[in-house]
């Protein structure tokens, strides 16, 4: 027996649980990031610390949900998330206490973890006993479109010359509208629990070898994205001939990564998913480069182009693999792997801020993100070569 869901509501259920926790919880303040600066009091330091404290709760979110061998614990856990994703995001607006806006950005770096983990989790072993491809692109493609549909309200809001208090308030509300299909249509595992035990799928577990390395590559992923996806907009806004135009540039950068999923899962089925990952580091360590080259308006906005389009097919990659490597529980793999995504997530944000804040720029920050992703590519390219391709 068919679940009463369609795979079209899942897929809805998926793309708005990440507007809601990573647009909103998550990438809205690389948006708001420069106009709490100028008008909040804010400093470089500052930014950069709230922005670990956010990606330190993401991490936290990683280890309960690894810690949760209850699916109905977990889809529990999602709804909670949702409602906390709102409510921490509308809580901005009433401080300017920065040990008060630490905590909320730590809570909302919880939630973080519905939309990526939790939401992927459910997503994927629904499709898996429904007899769907095992894949998550569309799913993930939600990244992109919350980037843009988040940076392009703030852009909407500036030029009406809104406060970033009433900014954090108006996503809010956005949120909510985007909750209600993410509370309705996720699959609830207590009522298709006898669904879900019908089919036994075999899975094809990696050697210890190939999990430690995929495991460190990820880790250079992680700090090659969480660097441009947090400043980003500073950087471009720091870059006195593009001026007003960080905003612009972000929204760019989310409607490259919206696609960019879906292709990502194509190629991956011609070539395998570890050469796609090559190719994406690849792409990203250019895309990571280019701002601290020009200041071009054309070259930044392929920079954007470029990262939005890669970061997100990294993750989606990865994740799938996952589901891949266990089919029947691919929960646990992807909270090890997130967990060493999240790792270079917290140590990135707030040495890279220091950095700017020392020399005036971002661009040593950068160099340090390329550097890294190179690594995470060289890391891949031995792995393609041990032909452990899934």
């Amino acid at each position: 027996m068919r679940d009463q869901l369609s795979k079209v509501n899942v897929y809805i259920a998926g793309i708005c649980s990440l507007i809601v926790t990573a647009g909103v919880a998550r990438f809205s303040y690389t948006s708001l990031l420069p106009l709490m600066q100028s008008t909040a009091g804010l400093t470089e330091v500052g930014g950069g610390w709230l922005a670990t404290i956010n990606y330190l709760g993401y991490l936290v979110g990683v280890l309960i949900v690894s810690k949760l061998n209850n699916i109905k614990h977990k889809y529990v856990l999602y709804r909670l998330y949702l409602v906390l994703a709102v409510l921490t995001t509308a809580a901005m607006a009433l401080t300017t206490d920065i040990y008060l806006w630490a905590i909320l950005r730590f809570v909302s770096g919880i939630c973080t973890s519905a939309g990526f983990i939790i939401a992927s989790g459910l997503i994927l072993k629904w499709l898996v006993h429904q007899g769907e491809r095992g894949e998550l692109g569309i799913h993930f493609s939600g990244i992109g479109l919350s980037i843009f549909i988040a940076a392009a309200l703030v852009e909407v809001l500036l030029k009406l010359s809104v406060s970033w208090q009433y900014q954090w308030i108006y996503l809010s509300l956005m949120a909510v509208v985007f909750a209600i299909p993410a509370w309705i249509w996720m699959p609830d595992p207590a009522r298709n629990m006898q669904n879900l035990l019908v089919t036994k799928v075999v899975g094809h577990p990696p050697s210890k070898t190939f999990t430690w390395l995929i495991m460190a590559a990820y880790f250079c992923a992680g700090y090659g994205y969480v660097v441009s996806a947090t400043f980003i907009v500073d950087i471009v806004e720091g870059l006195p001939a593009l001026k007003g135009h960080g905003q612009q540039v972000f929204i760019i950068l989310g409607l490259a990564a919206t696609p960019a999923v879906l292709l990502a899962d194509r190629v991956a089925r011609k070539w395998g998913y570890l050469r796609t990952l090559f190719l994406a580091y690849t792409l990203q360590i250019v895309g990571i480069i280019l701002p601290t080259l020009s200041d071009n308006l054309l070259v930044i906005a392929i920079s954007a182009i470029l990262f939005g389009a890669t970061f997100v097919a990294i993750v989606s990659l990865v994740l799938t693999m996952a589901g891949h490597f266990y089919p029947s529980n691919p929960a646990k793999f992807m909270g090890k792997m997130t967990l060493t995504y999240g790792v270079a997530q917290i140590i990135a944000p707030a040495s890279t801020g220091l950095l700017a804040a020392w020399l005036g720029n971002y661009n040593f920050g950068l160099y340090l993100s390329a550097g890294t992703m190179l690594i995470g590519s060289l890391l891949v390219t031995y792995l393609i070569k041990r032909d452990e391709n899934p």
